[in-house]
């Protein structure tokens, strides 16, 4: 998606969680505890890659987008697919992705990256506010 700004990749710390799991340090459950939202999410919303689980290895991993933003109002917190996000990206003011890596078939999930898409406010222009209604 050509416009991502202010990418954060989580690969490092990806690393290290998985090296404390091979060393013992940290518990399988506490990191394949995968929520059934965030499991039917992937199976509805994601797209699968080719990469493999790092801890079944018998699953590959399937990414969830998710978007946040004060002006996305209802739609905020929802799982969106990448034909969704880009359509959002020509229609919505800023607004931020998060990417989660979830196997499907044991639980594992980890924050892959995040980025910010949307209409770019103005220089010296603050950004819109949306109108408070009675059902806020």
């Amino acid at each position: 998606m050509s416009g991502r700004r202010s990418v954060v990749d989580y690969s490092l710390q990806r690393r290290a969680v998985l090296a404390d799991v091979r060393s013992g340090r940290t518990g399988l459950f506490e990191v394949c505890d995968a929520s059934p939202y965030l499991t039917r999410a992937a199976r509805y919303h994601g797209r699968q890659t080719d990469v493999p689980c790092p801890v079944c290895r018998r699953e590959r991993l399937t990414l969830v987008n998710y978007v946040y933003g004060e002006g996305l109002g209802h739609v905020s917190g929802q799982a969106k697919t990448e034909a969704e996000l880009a359509r959002m990206d020509a229609a919505q003011e800023e607004f931020s992705v998060y990417t989660v890596e979830v196997c499907r078939g044991c639980g594992w999930n980890h924050l892959d990256s995040s980025y910010v898409l949307g209409v770019e406010p103005e220089p010296g222009r603050q950004p819109r506010r949306r109108r408070r209604t009675a059902t806020d």
